[in-house]
């Protein structure tokens, strides 16, 4: 049975494993959504008597037909309670409809719960990079319930805007869970932008009437951007390296500078994605990992020479993947040692390389914000205007072009 993205089945087992003197127990199973569980039957049934494909017991016996339909009416009720869950507008879990079957008392669902609920219905949908992230963020508001309200769960009927300014405040005044990610003022406005997300399910579910964070607006601040210039980014080049790792690491952030893919892009690379585009020349045609916009950057020298350096390497081969590359984590941590070591003072992490294409590469170069919104794999050109509003050097020499066409006039 599948109704409104849900399903549900229901059949009886019997497990001969746990029979004995060929009798075995018989048991409800009840699946929802993938999820299952099975309730014992409290009887035992002869075991070589049971039809496993049609989940009834065989033969014309009034026995037979005494069990088979006291089966059939146990199997209406499971799909009587779906039915009542729908009516209802509850949510619909392995949980809620075994608990209803049961008789159990329907608590209200709570924020936990739908953090939950969240996560499992997401996970399919959600990159595990963004998914990871909302574990984090109920991690937060976990914290939060217990040290400043003190409970470890909440109804949903008790969330007040209140609620959300009192977790600001906490977080503000509170350790980060990953020492090495400080909370700083946007950390805390995402962690609430995800959780408003969440209730926006439960208001489209109908669990909530309305969402009670609806007049709050996250307020975040505008930071620079990071990205290295021209000069930062030859001492990187030419930097020689004895460790293999770092050496590793250089090269692929280097590539991410003159193609501008992102970490998961360059990680998913494989023989595929090189192309011939339409001057000849080899492109890398693939689509994004975060958006699936697709990506068509042509290959410029500095990266070709990259991908010729690793095509025999051992990790390549074996994963078939055009380069060797870490865990984004590492990557970052590497990344951090480069920096010591070239005498650079920015936070280097793996998308400063997408920074850096984006402003010294292209930019700065005098390509078109157009094609650049293109080649980073933009939905929109607002996005790419960020990275223009930062090059003051191609401010510079846009306003010396617009010198030299303007007629001089003395007044």
């Amino acid at each position: 049975m599948r109704e409104k993205g849900n399903t549900l089945g229901v059949g009886f087992i019997v497990k001969k494993n746990k029979g004995k003197n060929g009798e075995a127990p018989l048991y409800l199973r009840i699946t929802v959504n993938g999820k299952r569980a099975e309730l014992s039957m409290k009887v035992y049934v002869g075991a070589n008597k049971w039809d496993f494909g049609k989940s009834t017991y065989a033969g014309y016996s009034n026995e037979s037909k005494r069990l088979n339909t006291q089966l059939e009416q146990i199997k209406g009720h499971v799909i009587e309670c779906y039915h009542q869950l729908q009516a209802r507008r509850e949510v619909i879990t392995i949980d809620t409809v075994k608990n209803l079957y049961l008789g159990i008392e329907k608590s209200e669902f709570t924020l936990m719960k739908l953090f939950d609920y969240h996560n499992e219905e997401m996970k399919e949908s959600l990159r595990w990079g963004t998914l990871k992230n909302y574990f984090t963020t109920q991690k937060y508001f976990k914290r939060y319930l217990i040290k400043i309200l003190f409970v470890r769960d909440i109804s949903l009927s008790q969330l007040k805007y209140g609620f959300l300014t009192g977790f600001e405040k906490f977080m503000k005044e509170s350790e980060s869970i990953n020492p090495d990610k400080p909370c700083n003022h946007n950390t805390i406005m995402k962690h609430i932008e995800r959780l408003k997300k969440v209730v926006n399910l439960a208001v489209r579910n109908e669990w909530l009437e309305k969402d009670p964070f609806m007049q709050f607006k996250p307020s975040f601040i505008k930071n620079d951007i990071a990205f290295l210039n021209q000069r930062e980014l030859v001492n990187i080049e030419n930097k020689l390296f004895l460790i293999s790792r770092l050496d590793y690491v250089r090269d692929l952030f280097v590539f991410s500078c003159y193609t501008g893919l992102s970490y998961s892009d360059v990680y998913a690379l494989s023989n595929e994605n090189i192309q011939l585009g339409i001057d000849g020349e080899k492109w890398i045609v693939t689509n994004r990992i975060k958006n699936n916009q697709q990506v068509r950057v042509p290959i410029l020298p500095n990266a070709e020479s990259i991908l010729e350096k690793y095509k025999n390497n051992a990790r390549v081969k074996i994963t078939g993947k055009l380069l060797p590359v870490f865990s984004n984590q590492k990557m970052n941590s590497y990344l951090k040692e480069i920096a010591d070591v070239c005498g650079i003072e920015k936070n280097l992490t793996f998308h400063v390389a997408r920074h850096t294409f984006a402003t010294t590469i292209t930019l700065n170069n005098g390509v078109p914000i157009e094609t650049v919104s293109k080649l980073l794999g933009h939905r929109s050109i607002s996005t790419t205007q960020i990275y223009a509003r930062v090059i003051d050097t191609k401010l510079s020499q846009d306003m010396k072009r617009l010198r030299e066409v303007l007629p001089k006039r003395s007044y």
